[in-house]
């Protein structure tokens, strides 16, 4: 991989336990902050970062936010269907290095069944071993989507005022650590 700091080549598997997919949405006057807890996702790492790639599958029905009762609206039809589409996706169609350790990796979101391109802001966090003989790799990326444009919609308006209560801009953040595969 081709950026400030060299990677080493090969497959890397996203270590769950030391990774975080969250998300933040505003709420009325506030903002309201969830995560995935069950993912799966490979890095692929090649000499030309432009040749590298993403492959992540992430359980819809895992969402946290820290509400029972949002979390069970959240996987119910008002949003992401999630006993009928089980699964968000994302595979990268393109990395583009941005100087230093940033580039962006451009990649098919898929909800809902419904795919549109997104482009990820990712930093390079860095490469070591750790205490059991492996390879790390460490990644840091953010986009913001449009919720409507995954068919995911629903809303109340608020009463006295011209807004919605939910708002349609997501932000998604995404704090990886992967393991280099033997």
């Amino acid at each position: 991989m081709t950026t400030s700091t060299a990677v080493t080549t090969g497959t890397w598997a996203i270590d769950a336990s030391h990774t975080e997919v969250g998300f933040t949405v505003r709420h009325l006057v506030s903002k309201v902050r969830g995560k995935f807890e069950t993912f799966e996702g490979t890095i692929s790492s090649a000499d030309d970062i432009t040749a590298s790639g993403v492959n992540v599958s992430i359980d819809l029905a895992s969402v946290n936010t820290g509400s029972a009762d949002r979390d069970a609206h959240l996987r119910s039809g008002d949003f992401f269907s999630a006993e009928e589409n089980p699964k968000m996706t994302f595979v990268s169609t393109g990395i583009a290095p941005k100087g230093g350790s940033d580039f962006v990796i451009t990649g098919d979101l898929t909800i809902k069944g419904i795919t549109k391109s997104v482009d990820l802001a990712t930093e390079f966090l860095g490469e070591g071993g750790d205490p059991w003989g492996g390879t790390r790799v460490g990644l840091e990326a953010t986009t913001t989507i449009s919720r409507k444009d995954f068919g995911i919609d629903f809303n109340m308006p608020v009463e006295g005022a011209d807004k919605l209560m939910i708002g349609d801009k997501i932000t998604i953040s995404i704090v990886a650590e992967a393991v280099l595969q033997a």
